[in-house]
């Protein structure tokens, strides 16, 4: 793995994955231009080296592809960490000398997986008390509309004020001036509910906003993990090694001690001030409403640090590439609470979590029903706004398939499943804020015993022989490949 982001970019560089851009760029709107051009066509990495107004380089699109997002995480593909993950989850207690001696490994791995608290790190090789600010730093204006700066790829360090439980999340933060910003806390984010159980009006919630680290924390800061498991945690047994945490400056938290930058400060419970417009990953702006404010009390960085940034808007992005790495490693741990899961596929094109396709190996009537409810009771899956289930003979990453199978097979009175209930704060559509509804579509061949009266249709299929022979003759038809 990589002790930091800089090691991990410059392994990028070597692997040809990463271009370094001389030319002075715009924090304005100018790196957005350029960037979303190279996202949408699976473009390298870029390092843009001169930044207008600071003296600190940008590196963005670090994740941009799927060669890049399993280098990040230490494997060939993402796949290997969803195929750990699985042989996790099917262990059991071992019986017998041989057993626990064929355990060890795995045992050893786990315990490798612990944050390390160290006494310094190159997260403060530079500590700036006396007068932090944010203005120094390559913080850019991502869309014509937003209201200001924001930082898109922070590690957001909290603790919960009662059961002192960490929290690494990942929101954006808008820079309101040199030492205040706005913390995109939304209502079911874990920041937002350890904010709510602070102790009160005056007292103080310390924050540290952390920008980089190994990149496997990057990405565990990203993940839907329950509130109990700590990412930093996680991001160890994605690394195969501690994550080292250090003591912070000026406040009672410990933060990644291999950060870039880390800004220090605290939020006040009750104290609120309008966030956005925010060019978001829904493709449309957020509207402006009150988040937290957080007050600035410490900075500390590398000596020359990277400023790690992304943008999101209209898919696809970068952001595709973390969405995807979830909807992966984290299958296992869906079926292992519904092993009638096949497949499970999130489209770009829904923001991961507007829109799920799910195949399932169906046994009863009604089963299509069943995994929709259970779905939305899991977590964040309570906030995918249309969920539709396919039988396992379809294959959920083939959106051509699932359209022709859904088109085919429903009849909408009788397959649609309508619910109320939570729904992200991103979700525009929606009469209310985090309140609305959703919708299950079954999509699978259904049984008389679900009240189908009819004969369901055999679906067309050539010989296997006759596929064959073509298979053999191709060639001598003279067509071409």
């Amino acid at each position: 793995m990589y002790a930091t982001l800089q090691e991990f970019i410059g392994e990028l560089e070597e692997a040809g994955e990463l271009v370094r851009v001389a030319t002075e760029v715009d924090p304005r709107l100018e790196i957005t231009e350029i960037s979303d051009r190279v996202m949408k066509r699976g473009g390298p990495a870029l390092l843009f080296e001169k930044v207008k107004g600071s003296a600190f380089p940008l590196a963005i699109n670090l994740f941009g592809t799927r060669a890049r997002m399993s280098r990040a995480l230490g494997v060939a593909d993402y796949e290997e960490v969803a195929t750990r993950l699985a042989h996790l989850l099917e262990m059991k207690p071992p019986e017998g000398l041989w057993e626990k001696v064929k355990m060890l490994p795995t045992l050893a791995e786990l315990g490798k997986a612990a944050p390390k608290s160290v006494s310094r790190g190159v997260c403060q090789e530079v500590v700036e008390e006396k007068d932090p600010s944010f203005a120094p730093f390559p913080v850019p204006v991502c869309w014509p509309a937003d209201a200001g700066r924001f930082i898109t790829l922070p590690l957001v360090v909290t603790e919960d004020p009662v059961k002192k439980r960490r929290n690494i999340g990942m929101y954006r933060v808008q820079i309101h001036d040199g030492r205040t910003a706005g913390l995109h806390w939304q209502t079911q984010k874990d920041a937002a509910l350890q904010y709510r159980e602070a102790l009160g009006p005056g007292q103080r919630m310390p924050v540290a906003i952390c920008l980089g680290g190994d990149p496997a924390l990057v990405y565990a800061a990203s993940a839907p993990l329950p509130p109990d498991l700590d990412e930093a945690l996680f991001a160890g047994f994605l690394r195969g090694a501690p994550v080292e945490m250090v003591p912070a400056k000026s406040i009672d938290l410990a933060v990644p001690a291999s950060a870039e930058i880390v800004f220090e400060g605290y939020v006040v419970p009750g104290e609120m001030r309008p966030e956005g417009p925010f060019g978001d990953h829904t493709g449309f702006y957020t509207p402006p409403e009150e988040f937290p404010v957080f007050h600035l009390t410490c900075v500390t960085h590398r000596a020359h640090p990277v400023f790690p940034s992304t943008i999101v808007g209209k898919p696809p992005m970068e952001d595709q590439w973390l969405g995807k790495a979830t909807e992966r490693i984290f299958l296992p741990l869906i079926r292992k609470m519904l092993p009638e899961i096949v497949d499970m596929n999130f489209p770009v094109e829904g923001g991961f979590n507007s829109l799920v396709v799910v195949s399932i190996k169906k046994q009863y009537p009604g089963h299509a029903r069943k995994v929709m409810h259970a779905l939305w009771g899991l977590g964040q899956m309570m906030f995918t706004k249309i969920i539709v289930v396919v039988d396992h003979d379809v294959n959920a990453q083939d959106l051509s398939e699932v359209s022709w199978k859904t088109s085919m097979n429903i009849d909408p009175r009788r397959d649609l499943e309508i619910v109320q209930g939570p729904v992200d704060t991103l979700n525009h559509a929606s009469p209310l804020r985090d309140y609305g509804s959703k919708v299950g579509i079954d999509a699978t061949a259904k049984w008389a015993s679900e009240g189908y009266a009819r004969t369901w249709p055999t679906e067309i299929r050539m010989d296997p022989a006759v596929s064959a022979l073509v298979d053999r003759r191709w060639k001598d038809y003279g067509i071409g490949s």
